[in-house]
């Protein structure tokens, strides 16, 4: 079973310096039928204008990642981090007990374009943690590369959560195939270009929920970048 998010669909809010759609229900935006998709529970896609960012906040009990499409945000939180997240970067901070963090962007002209992802986690209380890495666009040219996952394999950043996200650079011919197991549904989120994946033609913005399906197929790429949540399927009863 399929079913296509199109990214006009989803909610959105304009305040000045912060423009931001939301694919699942998020502060004000609310609607039953998107709460989440199994652990997978927010996918923000924000930009942020210069000179301006998130002031320290909390968090909990939630696995964060931010991917960065265009420019950059400076991340400090009160474990002792504070660096700059980049394009082909992704950063994970595991929330668990609580962790106050900040973020901004401070490139001077430049608007900052990302995606802030939350993840519901397997196991609660965990000690708050961080960490972030670079993958070369090479090696996501044509093919998906694991960027997070529980065990952190591959040189993937380590979430605690049964969940394997990768992301995938495609342009022209380029295709692959990415096999689901028994008892595991998938989110894919087009985060920019054109592709069709299983079918459906997508644009940046839009997302396909594949439930009961034995793979993903992506093709006829243009400019594309996709980002692909593996996700298990007992985790839709959330």
């Amino acid at each position: 079973m399929l079913y296509k998010r199109l990214a006009n669909d989803r909610g959105y809010g304009d305040h000045g310096w912060l423009k931001s759609f939301h694919s699942f229900s998020f502060a004000d935006y609310h609607d039953a039928n998107f709460m989440g998709f199994g652990p997978l529970r927010v996918i923000n896609e924000d930009w942020i204008a210069s000179g301006q960012g998130f002031g320290t906040h909390g968090h909990r009990d939630m696995e964060i990642i931010t991917y960065v499409l265009e420019g950059e945000l400076a991340h400090k939180d009160n474990m002792g981090n504070g660096r700059a997240i980049l394009p082909h970067e992704v950063q994970r901070m595991s929330a668990g007990k609580g962790v106050m963090h900040s973020e901004f962007n401070h490139a001077e002209g430049q608007t900052t374009h990302i995606l802030q992802i939350w993840i519901q986690p397997d196991v609660l209380g965990v000690p708050p943690s961080y960490e972030q890495t670079y993958f070369a666009p090479a090696e996501k040219r044509g093919k998906l590369r694991l960027v997070a996952s529980p065990n952190g394999q591959d040189g993937s950043v380590t979430i605690h959560s049964n969940t394997k996200l990768y992301a995938g650079l495609f342009d022209g011919t380029e295709t692959t195939t990415h096999d689901l197991e028994k008892g595991r549904i998938a989110y894919l989120h087009l985060a920019r270009g054109k592709a069709r994946i299983n079918g459906e033609d997508l644009v940046a913005g839009d997302a396909l929920m594949l439930v009961e399906e034995t793979q993903v197929n992506i093709s006829h790429g243009v400019d594309s970048e996709v980002l692909l949540f593996d996700l298990p399927v007992a985790a839709l009863a959330k």
